[in-house]
């Protein structure tokens, strides 16, 4: 049996980080509660005080298909190399250079929006297509695939 899954992030900046992957993989932000018009309304009507309201965030799938990110904010910093990281399938379906093409192109918008470019991985047949390494504006890293 298939279980939903949430995949969290621990962070210092939730919405700035929360609005990174929303750009990175066409997600948008989890709508306010019923009878709220805007986060900041509903949070404000919660009791949170406003130094508060940056300390979790999340974003659906607008198709509903993929799983919820939750950004939540922690005190300690990327200590090491992630164990786990998202492949972002930037050229499903291509090969060779046009492949690569479309995952520099993908790396260069991610780029503007923050990422930092690590690595990139040539095609290596039969097995390896190429990917790029990159990091999100808090350090984690993940592959343009």
């Amino acid at each position: 049996m298939a279980r939903d899954i949430q995949i969290t992030f621990d962070c210092g900046d939730p919405a700035g980080l929360a609005a990174f992957w929303a750009e990175a993989l066409g997600y948008r932000v989890q709508a306010p509660p019923a009878g709220f018009e805007s986060w900041e309304r509903a949070l404000a009507a919660m009791g949170v005080p406003p130094e508060r309201r940056n300390d979790a965030s999340a974003l659906v799938d607008p198709e509903g298909a993929g799983p919820r990110l939750f950004f939540q904010r922690v005190p300690e910093g990327k200590q090491a190399k992630n164990r786990v990281h998202l492949d972002v399938r930037a050229a499903p379906g291509l090969e060779g250079d046009a492949r690569m093409a479309a995952l520099e192109a993908a790396a260069e918008r991610l780029v503007s929006h923050g990422a930092t470019r690590i690595q990139r991985h040539e095609p290596a047949p039969p097995l390896g297509a190429g990917h790029i390494v990159l990091a999100d504006p808090e350090g984690n890293e993940f592959c343009l695939d």
